[in-house]
This record gives C-alpha cells, structure tokens and sequence, in this order.
C-alpha cells in the first residue's frame, strides 16, 4: 500500500471518528431538556473552539505570520463557524428536526463539492457522485423513518424559513471545511488552522452563550451536558476531523459525516428507547454503501496543492 493511500485512508478513518462523536449530540442534549437548542449550539461550538485554540496555542504562535498572510481565509471560516450552529439549530426549531436534520447536513456535501469544483478547479469522479447520491437517498430515508408516527416539532409556516436555515448551515459548514484545509495547503499546521479558525468562531459565539446559556447553570446535569458538548464532540471530534482535512479533499470529509444521523439514530434506538422501521435501516444501509464508494479520492482537472507543514505539526508524510 502506498504511502498516498495510506495517509487517505487515515484521513477517513479521522472523519469517520469525528462523525462517530458528532452522532452523540443529540442523545446528549436530551438529559437537558431546559436548555434551548441554540444554546447548546453555542455552548458546544464556542465552547470547543476555545478549547482547540487553547490546545493549540503554540503552533498559532508559530503560524502567526501565515494566519495574517490568509487572513481573509481565517476570517471567512470563524464566520461561518460562528454561523453554522445557530443556522442548525434555528433551522430544526421552524421546520423541524427531520427536516432541518436533511437540509443541514444533507445539503453540505453537494455544497462542498460546488465550491471545490468552482474554486480549486476540482473535477469529482463518476464514484464520488454515486457514493454521495447513496448517501443523500440514505440520509433522507433514516430521517424520514425517524420523523415517522411522531408530530412534527415545526410548523406550516416555517419549514420555509426552516429549510432557507438548513441551507446556510450546510453552506457554512462547506464553507468552515474548505478555508480550514486551504490553511494547510498554504503550510499551516492543521491543529494551527484549526484552532485559529475554531477559537475565532467560539469568540464570536460567547455574545450568543451570554443571552442564552443561564440555563446551563440551573443544574448540575445540565452544566455536564453543555461541558460534554464542549469537550467530547465538539472538541475532540474536530481534533479528529482537522486531521483528517489535512489528508482528503473537503467534499470527501464532509460527505463521510453522512455516517453521523447513522449513529444519532443508533443511540436513539439503544438510550433513549425509540423504534426504527425498516425505512430507517435501509438508510443505514444506503449510508455504509456511501462510505465504501467515498473511499476513492476526488480526482483534480489541475493539480491540487498538497497540504505541508513543520514535521513537528504532521504526522510522518506530510512534509513538504
């Protein structure tokens, strides 16, 4: 095996994991009903972006000079990092949690794709399109087998609204995606790029946390949920997903978290006690069929600059 395949393969075993933890937030968030889910996405994605930036406060050091050159990068990620958990959150509040659920993160995929093919001259492969076409079939027959014999939580009059949200939640997580591994292709160190980008976009959240988050201090299980949130899936899981940025293209990345509904049902079924049709395991079905065709990589109509950085910031193959 080669050393290209192999550091691809390590890249979607990262997105995978990453995916893996995002599945849990849902489960989670159910031990704090009193917490609004706007809320949650500002404690989650602020709260975890200052803790990379934190992590990663040395290699930012390191990397200052770079991140003022791509400033305009830096800025375009922490914006829609700051964007995406309210654009989500907001989006599954009008139209609904299934609705809100396929437009976000059904839509990212397609949208990262878009961009990489109008902005870095990326032509994707006759594989990827039927991997993200399994994907997108599965993600809305899960979602629909979970919205199944349950009222809606949104309302006629803002699925509109609701679905407009979800579209800009999937546009700023392709977005967050694309500038994050545009970073490392100008030599930033990926946890350098990452939480840069991260720590930027949790600041501009703390305003939101501030109006919002009182509820996190009304117990002890809520304040452990928002601090789980923080920690775990945020934190941890866009370590994970950093990593694996600096080895796949974005729309590869960000179609493997497809894989994310897949555990979020998962647990739905085991923790909190719902039922799945058969729709939904079909889904799931679709889903893992997506993650086999993903594994072939995007092939570029020019060729695509490879991502580099200080031997200490990689792993072994990421030199330049």
């Amino acid at each position: 095996m080669s050393r290209t395949t192999q550091e691809r393969l390590l890249g979607i075993a990262a997105v995978l994991v990453a995916a893996i933890l995002w599945g849990t937030t849902g489960t989670a968030a159910t031990f704090a009903p009193d917490v609004s889910a706007v809320a949650i996405g500002a404690v989650a994605m602020g709260g975890g972006g200052l803790m990379q930036a934190a992590l990663s406060a040395g290699r930012i050091r390191r990397h200052t000079s770079a991140l003022r050159a791509q400033w305009r990068y830096l800025l375009l990620g922490a914006v829609a990092v700051a964007i995406y958990p309210l654009a989500f959150y907001a989006s599954m509040r009008l139209a609904g949690v299934t609705i809100g659920t396929v437009v976000s993160i059904g839509s990212a995929p397609l949208l990262s794709a878009l961009i990489e093919t109008r902005l870095d001259g990326l032509r994707l492969t006759r594989r990827w399109m039927i991997g993200a076409g399994l994907g997108l079939a599965g993600m809305v027959l899960l979602c629909l087998a979970e919205g199944s014999g349950h009222v809606p939580t949104g309302t006629a009059s803002g699925v509109i609204p609701g679905v407009l949200l979800g579209l800009l939640a999937g546009l700023t997580y392709a977005l967050y995606s694309w500038t994050a591994r545009r970073l490392m292709q100008r030599g930033i160190a990926s946890r350098a790029a990452m939480g840069a980008t991260f720590g930027m976009g949790g600041l501009m959240l703390m305003p939101v946390l501030l109006v919002t988050g009182a509820p996190l201090l009304a117990s002890w299980v809520n304040a452990l949920v928002g601090l789980y949130m923080a920690l775990v899936p945020m934190f941890l899981g866009y370590l994970c997903f950093g990593h694996g940025l600096a080895r796949i293209p974005a729309s590869t990345a960000t179609t493997i978290t497809l894989f994310e509904p897949v555990v979020a049902a998962g647990l739905a079924v085991v923790i909190v006690g719902e039922r799945l049709p058969l729709m939904g395991w079909a889904g799931i079905v679709l889903i893992l069929g997506c993650l086999v065709c993903i594994s072939a990589p995007v092939r570029a109509s020019k060729r695509e600059e490879p991502v580099s950085a200080p031997s200490s910031d990689v792993a072994p193959g990421m030199r330049s």
